[in-house]
């Protein structure tokens, strides 16, 4: 254990550094409402309605759909602390798999939002520099201008931006910023919309050159994600802590990335079939397939709290439960969600509520009910946690949680497995 770092993060999933100078490192994650006194009614609409923007704006990517999604509020759901700069400045930062960019906002300021520590201010810190136009980092951002510095614009699948300056910075971890990451590349905001959800920033954990994965060369990397109503801490663990820790793993292998498109940092898997109960739903392969254009597939994502599901799958699964849960329906709009339920008077536990199988290339994905099933107590409503969207499917973080989840980018492998995630 000497090798693991501890580090306490917030929940919007942030991630735990690793280079090659370290076994691996182990980072505290808790959920982005996990210290509110939000009712589980409210804690599940917040979830949701997080969320949704952002699956537009990831749809709005997708070269085959022809409009833009206003901006709106970052919508991760895991965070963690972490410092920048000597003296460092604590940084609660969103860990976004969904995007390569780390970030965060800085002074002077000319458009910035509230956010719980204290501004980064560049010209305090010893160990920041400007990075060149000539640098690879500036090289491979895809909106930036360069005259005497690399000046860079970036946005996200929820609609924030944040435009700026690149720099080289130090990354301090561990309550203590013993363990130290010099000369990361970050981008330094001083004009930025949106908000980042009781966050100062985001670490991108894409498989672009900018995030924090690529730039430390971690090989793989893992987290593991409490239900939102346990205020326990959630897992990122990354480098050679990051492992299956049982014979009940299974593994899907991520998909080529199409080039050149905003889909090349997302990881990507192949979705071949869904089960409802004991019935393989007729959904025709191409409604999952991803084409060299950059459309259609899906993507698993940290940010995302319930699975988008392609229309056509979309209208199957929910046709599958309707048919099968036998309660009166009712309006799921408060909560963002278009299929629901009227619980009886004998609770959930009363209703048959059949099985959900997701069927990946290789590996079964046979979900707990809690992780696809949404219970409102408060407006008795059970809920079916999933939306419809057009362009692109999306595994969203509801549907992960209280599973172990391996990214190993060295074996192109996407591998899961039940857990506890307090005992990894």
């Amino acid at each position: 254990m000497s090798h693991i770092h501890h580090l306490t993060i917030l929940l919007f999933l942030l991630p735990v550094l690793v280079t090659s100078s370290l076994h691996g490192a182990r980072v505290e994650l808790k959920y982005v409402d996990s210290t509110t006194d939000f009712s589980k009614s409210e804690l599940i609409r917040r979830a949701t309605h997080r969320s949704l923007p952002r699956v537009s704006k990831l749809v709005s990517l997708v070269p085959s759909n022809n409009f833009s999604a206003a901006c709106h509020a970052s919508t991760a759901s895991y965070v963690m602390d972490i410092s920048i700069g000597t003296p460092p400045v604590l940084m609660s930062a969103i860990l976004d798999t969904g995007s390569d960019l780390i970030w965060t906002q800085c002074n002077p300021c000319t458009a910035c939002f509230a956010q719980p520590n204290p501004i980064f201010t560049p010209a305090n810190s010893t160990t920041f520099s400007k990075i060149p136009c000539s640098a690879s980092l500036c090289k491979s951002l895809t909106k930036s201008t360069c005259n005497s510095e690399c000046d860079y614009e970036y946005s996200y699948g929820d609609g924030s931006s944040t435009k700026g300056l690149m720099g080289y910075e130090t990354f301090s971890f561990g309550a203590d910023n013993s363990v130290k990451f010099p000369g990361i590349g970050f981008g330094c905001g001083t004009n930025n919309i949106g908000a980042t959800d009781n966050s100062s920033g985001i670490v991108g954990m894409g498989r672009g050159a900018l995030s924090l994965v690529s730039q430390l060369n971690v090989s793989k990397f893992s987290y593991c994600f409490n239900s939102i109503h346990n205020k326990g801490s959630s897992i990122l663990l990354l480098g050679s802590w990051a492992n299956m820790t049982s014979n009940a793993s299974k593994s899907t292998p991520f998909m080529p990335n199409p080039h050149g498109s905003p889909m090349s940092s997302f990881y990507y898997l192949s979705l071949e079939g869904i089960t409802v109960g004991e019935t393989l739903l007729p959904i025709p392969p191409s409604v999952f397939q991803l084409t060299a254009e950059g459309s259609g597939g899906l993507i698993i994502d940290s940010g995302a709290t319930v699975t988008a599901l392609e229309e056509r799958a979309f209208i199957m699964v929910t046709r599958a439960f309707m048919s099968r849960i036998k309660l009166p329906q009712a309006s799921g709009a408060s909560l963002g969600l278009s299929l629901c339920f009227t619980i009886p008077d004998g609770g959930m536990k009363s209703v048959d509520i059949p099985k959900l199988i997701f069927h990946f290339d290789g590996a079964d994905l046979d979900m707990p009910l809690e992780n696809y099933i949404v219970e409102d107590t408060t407006n008795k409503l059970l809920c079916l946690g999933m939306v419809s969207t057009r362009g692109i499917s999306i595994l969203g973080n509801m549907q992960q949680q209280n599973m172990n989840i391996l990214y190993d980018m060295e074996k192109g492998l996407l591998s899961f497995e039940p857990a506890v995630c307090s005992k990894l």
